[in-house]
């Protein structure tokens, strides 16, 4: 662990005084943390403006229960969300804890996604401003800026937008296209990422959303200069871990937590 924040911080004082993902939780400790780390992600999420009307959702996989997930109640504004308003549902859109509905899309899309990818405890994806506009190109991001170089051959397009994504066989290819990546682009609809931790797959989305914004200015302004291959796989693997990820996210999370403690009842 701290070999991977090294490489991307530079070397580090003994001792350090660094927040670092909690380790050696049992499964009800992990379950409220990843509840906790939600709660905080929509707020964040809020914060920047990433919803649209009762459009968008992230979810955390039951640390126990790995056939069920918790997301956000269908139809709550990210601002509102505390960890007490979380739902849990199962792999078949049945809610099996709380009292209101999911977002239908958010089932089909995050139940083929957490099916095809163990490894992910999360996905997030809204209908962000910036992700909705470039998702219009039908074109991958490109590595034109340091923070880009995370997703360079580490994200996904789907190609095939069929309207709101309420069919089984939709979801399961939109987990396709994702693949083994962190991330994917949906064309005339958005981004998606994933991580092993909440906190990492809200940073790749937030990262990945100024990068989207960041290309789009470029693009405006003249013809980009790309990082080159070489260059853009060195900085992938300095910045590109998940682990870096939770790490960059944190400042944010702390500025929830500082100015909205609300988030937790």
């Amino acid at each position: 662990m701290r070999e991977l924040l090294e490489r991307a911080l530079g070397p580090l004082p003994d001792p350090c005084d660094l927040p670092l993902p909690p380790m050696g939780l049992s499964l009800e400790e992990e379950r409220e943390q990843r509840k906790r780390d939600l709660a905080v992600a929509f707020r964040v999420f809020g914060k920047l403006g990433f919803s649209e009307g009762v459009a968008g959702h992230m979810t955390a996989r039951d640390p126990e229960h790995p056939e069920l997930f918790w997301v956000n109640p269908f139809g709550m504004s990210f601002n509102h969300i505390r960890v007490s308003d979380l739902i849990c549902v199962d792999h078949h859109g049945r809610v099996v804890h709380g009292t209101r509905p999911v977002n239908a899309a958010a089932f089909t899309i995050h139940a083929q996604v957490h099916n095809a990818r163990p490894d992910a405890v999360a996905a997030a994806h809204t209908h962000s401003l910036y992700g909705k506009a470039f998702s219009a190109l039908g074109i991958p991001l490109e590595p034109l800026t340091q923070d880009a170089c995370p997703f360079y051959e580490d994200q996904g397009l789907y190609l095939d937008y069929r309207g709101v994504v309420l069919a089984e066989e939709e979801g399961k290819n939109i987990a396709a296209a994702i693949g083994g990546n962190k991330a994917a682009i949906l064309r005339n609809h958005g981004l998606i990422t994933v991580g092993t931790s909440v906190s990492a797959a809200a940073w790749w989305f937030v990262t990945m959303e100024r990068s989207c914004q960041a290309q789009l200015l470029a693009m405006a302004a003249g013809t980009p200069t790309v990082i080159d291959h070489d260059t853009a796989k060195l900085v992938h693997g300095q910045i590109g871990s998940d682990l870096v990820a939770w790490f960059q996210f944190r400042p944010l999370w702390e500025q929830i937590v500082a100015g909205q403690p609300d988030v937790f009842d």
